[in-house]
């Protein structure tokens, strides 16, 4: 079963609280969430596999720590997560970047892929999928399995904010990635949002409702 890892770091908390106000505008809640994802990456990435090397100080030699081993690539899932993804290159300036976008069939109800497009050498790295909220984890299921599909591995869930049907969902279904999140909330309410949440976080990012 998957680790599912909840932030309850105060400045996390802090500023999730001021996202969550109904009042609060498109500009702040834009770099709340860059600001939130710089703190989460911080922690997600902590057991990221290091080496020794020699450094040359001003005033002398010393063995220090460099990154080593398999390197990042975050794919936001389209379209909220596009928001965190400046936060993750910003603490990760050599990560490369990837989009993933689903839509969900009126008929069938299944989530359909319209668009995907990652880096060249995805199997070679650590994917960190982002996506400020996870509700029914049908999307994040479905953007993982297709992620999967390209022979990827090695992947990590971010999210905001989850519900627990979300979090049981993809334990289910990815039990071999790990989810981090900053706030677990209480339940979906009838229209599939979750409460208290914050509302729809792609409508609040980019201005359109």
């Amino acid at each position: 079963m998957s680790k599912v890892v909840v932030f309850d770091h105060p400045l996390i908390q802090h500023k999730l609280a001021i996202m969550r106000d109904k009042n609060t505008g498109v500009k702040e809640f834009r770099e709340l969430l860059e600001e939130i994802s710089m703190l989460m990456i911080f922690e997600v990435t902590r057991d990221l596999e290091t080496e020794e090397v020699e450094v040359e100080t001003p005033i002398t030699t010393c063995k220090c720590r460099k990154l080593a081993g398999r390197k990042l690539a975050v794919v936001p899932i389209l379209r909220a997560g596009l928001g965190m993804v400046d936060g993750v290159i910003n603490m990760v300036p050599a990560a490369k970047v990837g989009h993933i976008g689903l839509y969900r069939d009126p008929e069938t109800l299944e989530p359909v892929e319209y668009y995907c497009k990652l880096p060249a050498d995805c199997t070679e790295r650590e994917i960190v999928v982002v996506d400020p909220m996870l509700a029914t984890g049908g999307s994040a299921s479905a953007a993982i399995r297709f992620i999967k599909q390209r022979g990827c591995s090695h992947i990590r869930l971010v999210n905001l904010i989850a519900a627990p049907e979300g979090v049981q969902r993809m334990q289910e279904d990815h039990p071999d990635v790990d989810i981090f999140i900053a706030a677990l909330d209480d339940h979906l309410n009838e229209h599939g949002y979750i409460v208290p949440g914050l509302g729809d976080a792609g409508d609040r990012l980019f201005g359109t409702k």
